[in-house]
């Protein structure tokens, strides 16, 4: 809040850098400010807009876990905290459609369907680079079920359930059972639609519809009139649509919150297929995923099969022993092979035992694979627009006695823009990003290294 508030700090969300010319010191950088179609001075955020408008599509915040709208608030906290229209899915811009409704209920008057993307341009000193990273995409590991098996989902995943403002409000269910949930009220829309439709037919021979079935069934209709056959369509598929409605209320009422996890580490890191890396923060955020999952719930069971445990930082390898002395986390010194499907979709680990060496399997609730740091798609494309170099790894490059500096002087980077690394450590190194920029602008240069 207080960036958004500074007199001297112009925010552009919802932009793009279009091109960087010039040296440390006399930079010329171009912006794109793509158009909201909401006026970011008028928003107040109130939501009225997202809560009448009519189109309903993915949660892309929420990873798909959720229902989002066309016009949209990417996540609370944003700043500045303005509502967006997705073009690409708002009725107003669909040829031929109409719909304005997000407009009519607006009382501050931002909505702007005509607003258009504007070009700037800023004389800068310095640029720092922060582009953040991408998760690993879990399905280029077949064996382990992401995208196949339902209750196979990422540490990312997890987080937004254990979340109060998440899909699931906190609670931990498996995926399967939040489909149940999830299909439950069109079950029933569809059940009192079927039957709804059978009155037609009872007022017209008056006649109840179980009456009328059961002589049709013996055959005492069979072969008359037409609206016979129709009827008893009507009563099949109504009976059909009730059955299936009961055995999602059966499956509904025995659902309990997912009390067997098992947390997968390494993947996509540690692996010479994929990324040779390690990407640093997997082993603490699964251990701090864990200890809030025992907080939701006090019969779980957590196991976190891994290699072994990095906690490289100050108070990681305490933090590691409080989880499995205080929350009684489960390390489970393994090679994870592949995880398997039952029939009631329970997902099976099964793991090589490194320490007795030994196959083993283990039924679970629910598999959270801890996915590897990448780098951000934007990274080649941003790294040739500002003529600077990459790492073998896809970050950007650093100069070995110079770890904030890239290749070309007055642009730095910082956070895992460098490489994979956790908060603390991305917060530490933007400060001395911002001291490096500082030292150009004000013309000292670089600081003389104590020898």
């Amino acid at each position: 809040m207080d960036v958004g508030r500074h007199p001297n700090i112009d925010l552009l969300a919802y932009s793009e850098v279009e091109s960087v010319e010039g040296e440390a010191g006399d930079f010329r950088v171009t912006v794109r400010k793509k158009p909201r179609y909401v006026d970011e001075s008028k928003c107040t955020g109130c939501g009225a807009c997202a809560e009448k408008c009519p189109t309903v599509t993915s949660d892309e915040y929420n990873l798909g876990l959720g229902k989002a709208k066309a016009i949209y608030k990417y996540f609370a906290q944003g700043i500045p905290s303005a509502y967006t229209i997705d073009a690409n899915l708002c009725r107003n811009f669909q040829a031929g459609k109409k719909c304005g409704v997000c407009q009519k209920v607006c009382q501050a008057g931002a909505i702007d369907y005509k607003q258009e993307a504007k070009t700037l341009e800023f004389p800068v000193g310095a640029v720092i680079v922060a582009t953040g990273y991408e998760l690993f995409d879990a399905r280029r590991i077949p064996e382990y079920g992401y995208g196949r098996i339902p209750n196979v989902i990422t540490a990312l995943e997890f987080e937004r359930f254990l979340s109060a403002s998440g899909p699931t409000h906190g609670h931990v269910h498996r995926v399967t059972d939040l489909a149940v949930q999830e299909a439950l009220p069109e079950a029933e829309k569809t059940c009192q639609k079927a039957f709804k439709g059978l009155e037609r037919f009872e007022k017209q021979f008056e006649m109840t519809s179980d009456a009328f079935y059961e002589r049709y069934e013996s055959g005492e209709f069979k072969g008359g009139d037409e609206d016979y056959e129709k009827w008893a369509a009507a009563v099949r598929a109504a009976r059909k649509a009730k059955d299936e409605l009961e055995e999602l209320r059966r499956k509904a009422e025995s659902i309990e919150a997912a009390h067997r996890l098992a947390f997968i580490q390494c993947v996509g890191s540690r692996d010479i297929r994929f990324n040779k890396y390690c990407s640093g923060f997997c082993c603490m955020h699964a251990i701090k995923e864990a200890i809030i999952a025992r907080e939701h719930d006090r019969d779980a069971q957590v196991y976190i099969f891994g290699m072994d445990i990095r906690a490289v930082g100050k108070g990681f390898e305490e933090y590691r022993n409080r989880g499995a002395h205080e929350a009684g986390i489960h390390y489970v010194r393994s090679r994870v092979a592949e995880v398997t499907e039952e029939r009631d979709h329970t997902p099976v680990v099964w793991y090589e035992d490194t320490k007795e060496r030994v196959v083993r399997r283990m039924p679970v609730d629910l598999v959270i694979l801890s996915t590897a740091c990448q780098p951000s798609a934007s990274a080649k494309p941003l790294a040739d627009l500002l003529g600077i170099e990459l790492n073998e790894f896809g970050f950007f490059k650093t100069l070995s006695h110079l770890p904030l500096d890239t290749t070309k002087p007055g642009i730095f980077i910082c956070g895992c823009a460098h490489s994979p690394m956790d908060i603390p450590e991305s917060v530490a190194q933007a400060s001395s990003a911002a001291a490096r920029a500082a030292q150009v602008l004000s013309g000292s240069g670089t600081m003389r290294l104590a020898s």
